[in-house]
């Protein structure tokens, strides 16, 4: 690219903005969807329903440990088909920039982008660029959109756990919140703590191997593990208990919470996910799991139960229980 940042004419449809896409984004995503060159991608698709799910990402820093925007905004909506069973089939995305963003940043984005979706087999199919005047937005957000196939026999549903099954995550939690924390504070730890953004779809894909009646998943992201058992609680209308003591929180994450009076049941996770099945395949699915590099600290935190319905309450280290309620407000806002 000749220009060195980003120029309001980037996005005026015109000779810019088409030499942008021409030198930057096609080359990074090219597949055989792009180069149909139509405003949409058309797919061939098997038998089964279609699932779709669309997200927007504002983090602030753009870079941070463990990983940028680019690649948390193709691992979060890979996630969120995951975890409604879906196969992703291939993603859209949307590029707001602001005037005056360095072309190095930009192409440094994309490339991680690129490695992210070639990693996880996901296509980018089809996108669309924006730029806005300096001072109209935080150098870049991003929106990615994606389109999945959900096999036969797989009801996955925020309404369907039920009292008895196990609750069980497929590793530590808080990590993404803390590594994004750090570099926006300028907070150094001996070890440094890395954001845990990767993709889940073959980790799931893993788990219905096992066995495909698994009630719900979901991915703990903004609000963390406390805001999303709240959420399966009210929808299926369950009580739900935790022991304290299970939840796989590292040293790290811990030592930063006690420091900065966090809790990291409400810290963001990017690459961690979060299941409800019932008890007698627990075991086993856990074991799939663990054999996997996305889910080999996976563990059983605790259980659905038929008492206090829409309540999730935590069996505390010393004996105790406490309510665990919805974030209220943000803990820290723009993780993702």
């Amino acid at each position: 690219m000749s220009d060195t940042h980003i120029l309001l004419a980037h996005g005026s449809g015109g000779t810019r903005m088409h030499a942008l896409i021409r030198d930057l984004f096609l080359p990074a995503f090219d597949n055989p969807y792009l180069r149909q060159g139509n405003d949409q991608a058309l797919f061939e698709t098997p038998s089964g329903r279609i699932a779709f799910t669309t997200d927007s990402y504002v983090v602030q820093p753009v870079i941070f440990p463990g990983g940028t925007i680019g690649e948390l905004a193709v691992h979060g909506t890979i996630n969120d088909l995951a975890v409604g069973g879906a196969r992703p089939l291939g993603l859209s995305v949307g590029m707001i920039l602001e005037e005056g963003l360095e072309m190095a940043l930009l192409e440094d984005i994309v490339r991680r982008m690129k490695a992210a979706s070639e990693e996880a087999g996901v296509p980018v199919v089809t996108g669309d660029t924006k730029v806005v005047e300096r001072g109209s937005c935080d150098k870049i957000f991003i929106n990615t959109s994606g389109v999945g196939i959900v096999p036969e026999g797989v009801n996955i549903d925020g309404a369907a756990a039920r009292h008895g099954d196990a609750v069980i995550i497929s590793g530590s939690i808080g990590d993404h919140g803390v590594a994004v924390m750090s570099e926006r504070r300028g907070v150094q730890f001996s070890t440094p703590v890395v954001s845990d953004t990767q993709p889940l779809h073959k980790l799931v894909r893993r788990m219905l191997g096992v066995t495909k009646d698994i009630h719900v998943m979901r991915d703990p992201t903004r609000g963390g593990v406390a805001t999303t058992l709240n959420e399966i609680a009210g929808q299926s209308r369950v009580g739900i208990e935790i022991d304290e003591e299970a939840l796989p929180v590292s040293d790290e994450v811990n030592g930063a919470c006690d420091l900065l009076g966090l809790d990291p049941l409400y810290l963001a996770n990017e690459g961690k996910l979060i299941a409800i099945l019932p008890d007698e395949h627990a075991e086993s699915v856990l074991d799939a799991m663990r054999a996997t590099p996305e889910g080999a600290g996976a563990c059983r935190i605790g259980r659905v139960v038929e008492d206090r319905p829409g309540i999730v309450r935590m069996n505390t280290g010393i004996g105790g229980t406490r309510i665990v309620n919805v974030l209220s407000g943000e803990m820290l806002p723009r993780i993702c």
